[in-house]
Parts: structure tokens; sequence; C-alpha cells
């Protein structure tokens, strides 16, 4: 029996499978399969969905016969599988539920594709399929590469780090040069408005700093909803799709997502700790198979350091001592007399803020800004901790209080890809300082 780890791009769904059963009466029947998902050694799981026919012969005798063809060279394996049970729910019923998810919208079928259940197999034998011409390989297919060793070794330089910023940079630098992943982000969520903000990409034209996306939309927004990695090899067959969400982004008040405009593979982790959400590491990449599973559990291992050390960050800026706002450098407002004066526009239903009438950003992070603003306009301080930040009842923090640390990283990385009149220094940790331009003048809607 060959093992069913040696033929895993078998299981990508680039070309559909076939799986054939017989009824009581000995007639046969063939379906086809857009996927089969490896389990372990043992065992694949097939999502039950449309195969009525296919499941009512399975549960009658318990065997099919499954045909799968490895994308990339086309050889063909044959599995006898004896069933075994059906499960509507745990974790290989969401990790298939949330693939299912992305290919059923990427083929304009969101919502209709609904998995009933994901049926579970024993594999008795595999075998190959010994064709009259060998496949050709126009394309050599590269050999597996082991990328544990190098995300340990990442892992363990973002592990060192105190400061959320270097964590960032130094995990997407690290990407690119140890794994060659030259198209990534990193979003934060937002679990009351159910959404997700990039905090930092690297490699796109534009940082995007800000740009948002939904829970449950696209590859990023389902890893989000369902805590699952999910994992495309070829998109070629769903450009509409990238296309309809970076067109999507385009509006008043959105700024537009980075992204490659023909994507083949994209993959995106969800970094957890403590049991929740952190955020979303996503890569992408124009070509076809750029990533397989030892790119996935390599991912995963980066994402939960990365995780751990963002909430890490979190905790350390709450306990920061507040001596440093006590003898923070003052000033007024009139002390920008003779600069130019640039104007501020806040709409308070959304926290939207503009800026000479150019959109920065909105939600929690605009709050802050024109909370910083406000204060300052009013007694002409421009430094303060992330501690009295947290505890100012004004701000209406507490829900979102353990993200203030990436908030304020987003807000002054936003502000410096706007090249605003209005920047934030981060004269020592825990603490932030206004720097102005000019006068700001403020102009709050409701």
């Amino acid at each position: 029996m060959i093992s069913l780890s040696d033929i895993r791009d078998s299981f990508e769904g680039v070309i559909p499978s076939v799986i054939a059963t017989s009824d009581g009466d000995g007639i046969p029947n063939i379906s086809y399969l857009s996927h089969v998902y490896y389990v372990d050694e043992s065992h694949v799981a097939l999502s039950n969905q449309f195969f009525s026919k296919t499941a009512a012969n399975v549960r009658a005798s318990g065997v099919a016969t499954l045909m799968v063809v490895d994308g990339r060279s086309g050889v063909q394996h044959i599995l006898d599988l004896e069933f075994l049970h059906a499960l509507d729910h745990g974790e290989l019923f969401e990790r298939i539920k949330s693939h299912l998810s992305v290919m059923s919208a990427q083929q304009g079928m969101a919502g209709i594709m609904k998995l009933r259940s994901a049926d579970l197999y024993f594999v008795r034998d595999c075998r190959a399929v010994v064709g009259a011409v060998p496949p050709e390989h126009r394309n050599p297919v590269p050999a597996t590469t082991n990328h544990l060793p190098k995300a340990a070794l990442l892992a363990a330089a973002i592990g060192s780090e105190a400061d959320a910023d270097v964590m960032l940079d130094k995990a997407l630098a690290g990407l690119e040069n140890s794994f060659d992943y030259r198209h990534a982000m990193v979003l934060v969520p937002d679990e009351t408005a159910q959404r997700l903000s990039t905090l930092a990409s690297r490699g796109y034209s534009s940082l995007g700093v800000g740009a948002e996306i939904a829970f449950g939309e696209g590859v990023i927004g389902i890893a989000a909803a369902t805590r699952q990695p999910v994992r495309i090899c070829d998109l070629r067959r769903s450009q509409r799709y990238a296309s309809a969400i970076l067109s999507a982004s385009e509006r008043t008040r959105h700024i537009p997502l980075p992204g490659l405009a023909g994507p083949r593979s994209q993959m995106a982790v969800p970094m957890l700790a403590q049991g929740k959400l952190r955020g979303v590491l996503f890569v992408e990449s124009e070509a076809s198979f750029a990533f397989g599973h030892q790119d996935e559990d390599a991912l995963m291992l980066v994402a939960s350091q990365l995780a751990a050390g963002l909430r890490l960050a979190e905790l350390e800026g709450g306990h920061q001592a507040n001596a440093f706002a006590k003898s923070a450098q003052g000033g007024h407002a009139s002390d920008q007399a003779g600069a130019p004066a640039f104007k501020i526009r806040y709409f308070a239903f959304d926290d939207s803020v503009f800026i000479d009438d150019d959109y920065l950003i909105k939600g929690v992070p605009g709050r802050l800004l024109i909370h910083l603003v406000r204060t300052f306009l009013a007694t002409g301080r421009r430094d303060f901790s992330n501690r009295e930040i947290r505890r100012d009842a004004t701000l209406r923090l507490p829900d979102i209080k353990d993200n203030l640390e990436t908030r304020l990283i987003l807000l002054r990385r936003r502000l410096d890809e706007k090249s605003a009149p209005i920047r934030l220094l981060r004269p020592e940790r825990g603490h932030i300082r206004l720097e102005l331009a000019g006068l700001p003048l403020l102009e709050a809607e409701p």
C-alpha cells in the first residue's frame, strides 16, 4: 500500500476526484468530488453536500472506490475505502466547512453549497494507476522542503523582541527572507464589528494600513471566523472573486486592501493566543502550488508566536508607569501660531477622520486620534501614556482594551503612510507623543 503522505498533493483539489459506488442491485454510480481531505495515514474525509445517491450507496454497502489525481504530475491513484461514520461538528468538520465556503464563494455559489456532513473513511488500500504512457512532466515537481527548522528560528527571533512594532516587521521580513513569501500581511480583529484591519504588509505597491475585510469574507475572513487555517493552491478559476474584493474596497471611507491582481495561491492562518483570535497572518503568490502542507505547518508556528508576542506586549503596555505623562512635554496650541493650519473633520457616527478632505481612518483608531487632538487643543499636551488612555472612560474602550497597543500601531503607521501633518512618535515604550506640522482645525460632525 502506498503511503497517503506520499500523495498529499493529490488531495489539493486542483483536478476533481472520482468516487465509484454501487447500490443493492449492483448498479454502479460515479460522481465527481471537488475535494478529498487527508486526515492521517489511514483515513480520508469526503464532504457530503449533494451526493445523495453516493451517500445512500455508501451507507448501504459501507465501501467505495476513489480515484485521486496529482494536479502537478497527473499521476493517478486508486483508494479502496471503508465508510466509518459521518461528522456534523468538530475540528475536522469545521476545517472542511471553511475550505468549502472559500471554494463555493470563488465559484459564485456562496451560501449554496452547504456541508451536510464530513464523511470519514478508513483507507484499506492505495495503489498507483499504471498508464500506457507515463504522464509528461513539463515542470519538474519540486521536492518537499521541511520548513519547521526555519519556522522555529523565526519564532525564536520574534519571541526575543518586546516591542510589538519590531515583532511585526521581523515576522514579515523573516517570511520573505527565509521562506520566500514575498507578499504577506498581518490583520487584527475587531470582534465587535466582526471585521479585520490591516496592521502591516510587505510586498505590495501600497501598505494599505487600516484596510478592512469582514469576518467570513474570502480566505482571510473565513480563517478569522472559523479559527482554522485556509489554503488554496490554484485560484485560476476564480479571478473574478479576487477582483470583486479589491474593487469593493475602493469606496469612500474605505482603504483599498493590499493584494495581488492575479493571485494563484493564498494561505491564511489565524493567530491564536490564550484561546482568543489576535489576528490573521496571510500570504499569497502569483504561482500555483506555492504553499503546501509544510508551509501551512510553518506559518501556523510563526502565527502562534506572533499572537503570543502581541498579547504580551499588550499586557506589558498596560502596566507601564505613568511617570512619563506627568513629566511630559507641555505647551499650548497657540505655540503653533504662524504655522500652516490643516483641517481635521471627524464624523462621530462611525468615528471616521478626514485630513484636508482626504480620508484617513475610522473606528477605534479614529476615535483615539481625535481624543489626542482635542486634548492638545484644550491643554497643549503632546505626551500621553497608554495606561491613561486605557483608563479614559470617554474613549469607550472597555470592549477592545486588549487591542489598544495594536490600534495605536495601526494609527501610527496609517499616519506615516499618508504623510499626514500629524504623526505619533514613541519616545519610550508605553508612551506616545503627538507631533504636529501646523495647527489642527478640528471640525466635528454628528
